[in-house]
């Protein structure tokens, strides 16, 4: 017996809702340790870029959930868009990593 595949909106909806959502924590998270800390391994001006590209990411994101929603579920996003929103969040993910290393090893000096 084979299940019955969901439909195109239910499976937009059980995939990309969840999919936007996690960006906007994960986009928000960074922000918030970039907004509230100076990292040493990066320059000011480094940080203001992501700091940016994050704040432009999170505008998208925030308009692909209005026309999702809008849409009862009937819009989907491009794998263009999302691309470029989870390239970010790796280098997020990967500057986050080397924060809390580095706190590690200021708390610990022992550690290194």
């Amino acid at each position: 017996m084979s299940t019955p595949l969901p439909s195109e909106p239910n499976l937009l909806k059980a995939v990309l809702e969840p999919l936007l959502e996690d960006f906007q924590h994960w986009f928000g998270r960074s922000r918030s340790l970039l907004e509230s800390e100076q990292l040493s391994f990066l320059s000011v001006e480094q940080q203001h870029q992501i700091l940016e590209r994050i704040r432009q990411a999170q505008q998208e994101v925030s308009a692909a959930q209005i026309m999702f929603r809008a849409t009862g579920a009937q819009v989907g996003v491009e794998t263009r868009t999302i691309m470029p929103w989870h390239q970010l969040l790796t280098e997020c993910w990967q500057v986050a990593m080397r924060y809390r290393a580095e706190q590690a090893i200021a708390a610990d000096p022992t550690a290194q």
